[in-house]
């Protein structure tokens, strides 16, 4: 089917919810190649957004998923699953002994994780329902997350939104001490805010929340959807801080493409949750467990988390290198490879679209910044050319 048949069912039938599309199709991908229904090759740089940390066709994911279809997709979870039961013995070894609950998305990851604070002090006989987020964050697109978003132009159309949500200044940790108050049940943060222009918390920022939730008896939260299963370098981002949350959220590059979440929280505080309190249908079907068990074994058994951090290094060092030579460049910023590149003076959304027509996938995240966010088997050569490409884009546009 030709692209122009695509954009004419998808006006005819699908709800306008993501605006005017890029007029691309993409048919298949390889290695961090997809290639559109004109055969045009595009790099990718954006990974779905954080998904495929794997890359295109990797033949043991297909096979892994292949071999599952073939025996079991969907089963109720009134009954055990090995598939899953691996998977969650995995992310708890992984994690330091957590407990895990399998849903399909962040959001659902978020939403469970909201749910288990407040459960958490309402089986303790406690009057604490108030979660605490920070602005410009993203924490997904159901109304309780949307609450947690500290972003207006995604509650204003949905108002009036659950009570219980506050939002408060990033990186100020007089901002959270403000808003505590006697029914603070938790506080949710991203180690890094993708959605909000790959904005880093600070390490003494990190720090000092989470020796005020301990001090005060209050839950913290982190939100890993993006920066989990390795994407800074790490399994969990907040290893790189020291901390330990008390519930934290996974979902984009768990599956690698195949649509899971998970929360996951430490005992004392997952044992809240009692049978009925919690479900879901399709989370932690055994397909979409085949997927994040692969994606774990081969994250480990080829050190892949090494790779992201060298060629996130590399890459930082790169970008460094490009902002003195284009004042444009405001700032570069992340970890691993999450990185952001903040343009002053020029369109970022005109540069997004200038490497698309040179074939590489970025998109403009927060305040005119260019995220990236590759997946992990990017080459250095592949690196290498987009630098040479956004050097020539940022000379012609500026």
């Amino acid at each position: 089917m030709d692209i122009n048949e695509i954009m004419r069912l998808d006006e005819e039938a699908y709800m306008n919810t993501f605006g005017k599309r890029t007029p691309i199709a993409f048919t298949h991908g390889k290695g961090s190649t997809l290639y559109d229904t004109q055969g045009k090759a595009y790099t990718d740089f954006l990974a779905g957004i954080a998904v495929n940390c794997l890359g295109y066709g990797d033949e043991g994911l297909a096979e892994a998923i292949g071999e599952q279809a073939k025996k079991l997709i969907h089963c109720s979870n009134i009954f055990y699953g090995e598939q899953q039961a691996r998977l969650a013995k995995k992310l708890s070894e992984l994690s330091g002994g957590y407990k895990v609950f399998f849903c399909n998305s962040g959001a659902e990851a978020n939403e469970c994780a909201f749910k288990l604070a407040r459960k958490y002090f309402y089986a303790q006989g406690i009057n604490r329902y108030e979660i605490i987020s920070a602005k410009n964050s993203f924490h997904g697109r159901t109304l309780s997350t949307v609450a947690a978003t500290g972003q207006e132009k995604y509650q204003k159309p949905y108002a009036p939104l659950p009570a219980g949500f506050i939002n408060v200044a990033y990186n100020d940790i007089d901002a959270i001490k403000a808003a505590l108050s006697e029914h603070t049940a938790a506080v949710i943060v991203e180690s890094i805010q993708g959605e909000g222009g790959v904005i880093e918390a600070d390490r003494s920022y990190l720090k000092a929340l989470s020796s005020l939730c301990r001090e005060q008896g209050i839950l913290l939260i982190m939100d890993e959807v993006q920066t989990g299963i390795g994407r800074t370098g790490k399994m969990f981002s907040f290893e790189h801080f020291g901390i330990k949350p008390d519930i934290f959220s996974l979902a984009k590059g768990l599956g690698g493409g195949v649509p899971i979440g998970a929360a996951l929280a430490a005992p004392n505080v997952a044992a809240a949750f009692c049978p009925g309190d919690h479900g879901t249908t399709f989370g932690g079907n055994p397909l979409a467990c085949a997927a994040g068990n692969y994606i774990l074994d081969t994250l480990i058994s080829q050190n892949l988390l090494d790779e992201v951090s060298k060629k996130g290094g590399l890459f930082k060092d790169s970008l460094k290198k490009l902002m003195q030579k284009h004042a444009c460049i405001a700032d570069v910023r992340g970890r691993g490879l999450l990185i952001g590149v903040e343009l002053n003076g020029v369109d970022g959304k005109a540069v997004v679209a200038k490497a698309l027509e040179n074939g590489f996938i970025l998109n403009c995240a927060g305040h005119n910044t260019l995220r990236l966010a590759p997946p992990f088997i990017i080459t250095y050569k592949e690196i290498d050319a987009l630098i040479q490409t956004l050097d020539r884009i940022l000379t012609e546009l500026s």
